[in-house]
């Protein structure tokens, strides 16, 4: 099966988002006014790309597990899919090939059906799809 997947965006958490984005700011980035107090926050990219930020506490919100490991784990990839089926469909491939699933699909608070595999070398890869409405 081929995957249909563009790849969408990369995700950094946070431990406190004021200080995060104001060197994000620093470096140049378009971070939108009021940001640094969202637990959530997005800045486009060229070429449709977006840098999303997370505080540690939202990605414990949805993954209780989830540790800050220094040097490990705060950056990841995140992959557009067609929808919620393709979701379930890529993350059951990546896993049935050995690839570590580190959360199974589930449907998000936040509209999406949203899971999260391991490359070779360990890095979070997510995969998201909105829901159907």
């Amino acid at each position: 099966m081929t995957i249909e997947a563009k790849l969408d965006a990369v995700g950094v958490v946070v431990a406190d988002m004021a200080k995060a984005l104001a060197f994000y700011r620093a470096l140049g980035l378009a971070v939108p006014d009021g940001a640094e107090d969202q637990p959530h926050a997005e800045v486009p990219l060229g070429g449709g790309m977006r840098l999303m930020f997370d505080t540690e506490e939202t990605v414990r919100s949805f993954y209780p597990e989830w540790e800050a490991v220094p040097g490990a784990g705060r950056i990841g990839l995140a992959v557009a899919l067609p929808d919620a089926r393709a979701v379930d469909a890529a993350y059951a491939e990546l896993t049935a090939a050995g690839h570590h699933g580190e959360l199974a699909p589930f449907d998000a608070p936040w509209g999406q059906r949203y899971a999260c595999v391991h490359d070779p070398d360990g890095n979070g890869v997510d995969l998201y799809a909105p829901l159907a409405s």
